[in-house]
């Protein structure tokens, strides 16, 4: 008997080891990088990594080398992110990639976001380029939809419901519209539509939007509703335009060699923010609030007013979710005060354009083909510029009448209201006055609020397909009102 009892003692107390040596396998001998998840029980939130893979969707929306600040913002944008940890297969770059190698560009194979800048070209994917940079690709991207590409890489973002999103679009816009260097261009209904399918397939835990374009606020504004987990910034609200900065003429300019504006204020103040603090540190609200302040350049006349939209508590997140960190920064922790000086002046997106042919006319030599091109390209413009905001006005006066007309078309809806409660009215609308008049262009695309009212006051395509030919007997020869690639709409 005494035997058995020893025995059953012995066993006992072997059970008793194997349990201890158990626990504290499990729960005290941690590596330094797992130490968190035994002192707070379970999942490790403070390097973001366990809870799910970071994506990032970024996108130029233009062409052309007097857009060089769209391009030159989305490889700012890769570089920030690449540093901050994420992989190449999560980052999913579009840009028509006619910048870095164009004849203009006096750096060939370099693309630069500000005067001293490095260069921010080399190794950003070819994801999206050329023609493949549409929307409806870049709706595949973000829903993961790899049947519905037309080219590219095939890379879309194949999330999961632990995973966090951050979506960056730099490019020109309009009211409820965004360009793109192929058509259609992206309608903010649409855009809506496609955020709300990305929640409903519940494929992401949060997701980020930073969106530079004039009256960005437009896509969002009455129209992105809360509960979707979706937090978005612009760079400017529903009736202003956003702005260039880096441009010629500005101080700080950019190096003298280059004819065109490097960068956007809010893109510009967002990364430069970001390339130099710890992002454990700072939230989402805090760059918020220093892009907002940085990017009205003390309201002065030159920078926009910056919005959020969505489920803005979600502000409180610290921006490494999103973009991780460069480790570099580790001891560079944000505080209220160290933002970067706003510059003095900045350039009117839509005006970057003829910034760059005059710039390029004033420095060519005397009666040199180059001189002779940029007049050429400034005039173009110009008259493109003239021909639509004449056509728009005399439109808005044989629908409305001449002293109504400019009242209807210059109509701003209350704050909270989307642009038009009719999209598909808007789409149609524009592509009838198209049709008749040429292409609205990039420039064009601030006319948007002009046909939005046109269809919130009851008008239908048939009256605006004769009021329209009225006022266009033809459409001007010249590349901005041509419709070659096709109706925005």
């Amino acid at each position: 008997m005494n035997r058995f009892v020893a025995g059953l003692l012995f066993l006992l107390s072997l059970w008793s080891l194997a349990v201890e040596s158990r626990y504290v396998k499990e729960d005290v001998l941690k590596l330094p990088s797992e130490a968190s998840k035994f002192f707070h029980g379970g999942a490790d939130d403070t390097d973001g990594d366990s809870v799910g893979t970071r994506w990032a969707v970024l996108i130029a929306g233009s062409n052309g080398y007097w857009n060089y600040r769209h391009q030159s913002d989305v490889c700012h944008a890769y570089q920030l992110l690449k540093k901050g940890g994420l992989k190449d297969e999560n980052i999913i770059v579009f840009m028509y990639d006619d910048i870095a190698y164009n004849e203009e560009n006096p750096r060939p194979g370099v693309i630069i976001n500000s005067p001293n800048g490095s260069d921010l070209y080399e190794g950003v994917p070819k994801d999206y380029t050329g023609e493949d940079v549409t929307v409806g690709n870049f709706f595949a991207v973000i829903l993961g939809n790899k049947t519905a590409l037309t080219g590219g890489s095939g890379k879309v973002v194949n999330s999961g419901p632990n995973d966090h999103i951050f979506v960056y679009y730099t490019d020109h816009g309009g009211p409820g519209v965004l360009g793109m260097p192929t058509s259609p261009y992206l309608y903010a209904t649409d855009l809506i539509d496609v955020l709300k399918q990305k929640h409903a397939s519940g494929s992401y835990k949060s997701l980020v939007f930073y969106l530079e374009a004039c009256e960005s606020g437009s896509i969002f504004e009455g129209l992105l509703p809360e509960g979707l987990n979706i937090y978005a910034t612009t760079a400017a609200n529903a009736e202003e335009s956003s702005w260039g900065t880096y441009c010629p003429g500005e101080y700080p300019s950019p190096p003298p060699e280059y004819e065109t504006c490097l960068g956007d204020l809010y893109s510009v103040a967002w990364m430069e923010d970001s390339d130099v603090h710890n992002l454990r540190t700072e939230t989402l609200r805090q760059q918020y609030e220093l892009v907002k302040k940085r990017t009205s350049n003390e309201n002065s006349g030159y920078g926009s007013h910056v919005m959020q939209y969505g489920d803005i508590a979600q502000n409180k997140e610290n921006l490494f979710v999103y973009m991780g960190t460069n480790p570099a920064n580790d001891n560079y922790t944000f505080v209220d005060d160290n933002y970067l000086r706003p510059p003095s002046k900045a350039v009117n997106q839509r005006d970057a354009d003829l910034i760059h042919f005059w710039d390029k006319f004033r420095k060519a030599p005397e009666g040199s083909k180059r001189k002779i091109e940029a007049q050429k390209q400034f005039v173009e413009a110009m008259s493109h510029r003239m021909h639509i905001d004449h056509s728009i006005k005399l439109i808005g006066k044989l629908l409305f009448g001449i002293e109504k007309g400019s009242v209807v078309l210059e109509t701003i809806r209350p704050a909270g209201q989307p642009l038009v409660d009719d999209w598909n009215c808007l789409k149609t609308l524009v592509r009838t006055f198209e049709t008749h008049c040429g292409s609205l262009s990039q420039y064009g695309m601030k006319h948007m609020r002009s046909i939005a009212n046109m269809c919130n006051a009851g008008i239908q395509k048939e009256q605006m397909a004769e009021a329209s030919a009225q006022a266009c007997t033809s459409i001007p020869i010249g590349p901005w009102s041509s419709l070659h690639k096709g109706f925005s709409a």
